[in-house]
Parts: structure tokens; C-alpha cells; sequence
């Protein structure tokens, strides 16, 4: 089941706002003002593992057709990894982060 990532946003800066004790429009141009900032820094760090991901499986392809150094495969291939497995520890600390903001009393 595939969850929007602004929706996770959205609840934690209700939550901010909340906690500052801003509600209604005051609310709405203060999450105006900042939603560029993560989300941006998100957008630009998935777009990065995308290219890590696509190098390596270039590079793979190339060395299949025998046209790239073994080394290069070995080490565009540890870089996909490796960027896969950041992005999958981030995404379930994400999660239990927003499970755990959920289990808090109101």
C-alpha cells in the first residue's frame, strides 16, 4: 500500500502548529512558508539515489557487453546498494517516527 509522502508532512507540521498554539489561516502561512524546505531536500536526495541506481545498472548493462572495467561495475553496483539500503533505513525510521506521533496522547 503505497502512502503519500505529503501526508506525512502535512500531520507533522499540524502537529508544530498545534504545539505552537497556531490553528486556522496563521496556521496555513506558517506551512507555506516552510514546506519547500524538506520536501525539496527529500525530492533532492530520492532524485540522487535515482541516479545512483541508474549508473550502476549503465555500468552493469556495459559490463555485461564486456565495453566497462570490472571495477567500475563492482563499485557503481556497491554504490546502488548501499544508497538503496540509506533510503530504505530513512523511509522506516519515517515510519516509526509517524506511528509513534500517532501513539501520543492528545
Amino acid at each position: 500500500m503505497a502512502i503519500n509522502a505529503q501526508s506525512y508532512i502535512s500531520a507533522s507540521n499540524a502537529y508544530v502548529n498545534a504545539a505552537k498554539g497556531k490553528v486556522g489561516s496563521e496556521a496555513a502561512e506558517d506551512d507555506k512558508l516552510h514546506q519547500g524546505g524538506f520536501a525539496d531536500l527529500v525530492k533532492g536526495a530520492i532524485k540522487e539515489a535515482v541516479k545512483i541506481g541508474e549508473r550502476g545498472e549503465s555500468l552493469s548493462i556495459a559490463g555485461i557487453n564486456d565495453r566497462a572495467d570490472v571495477n567500475q561495475v563492482v563499485t557503481a553496483m556497491a554504490d546502488a546498494e548501499l544508497t538503496l539500503q540509506t533510503v530504505m533505513t530513512v523511509r522506516d525510521k519515517v515510519l516509526e517516527s509517524y506511528k509513534e506521533i500517532l501513539r501520543m496522547p492528545m
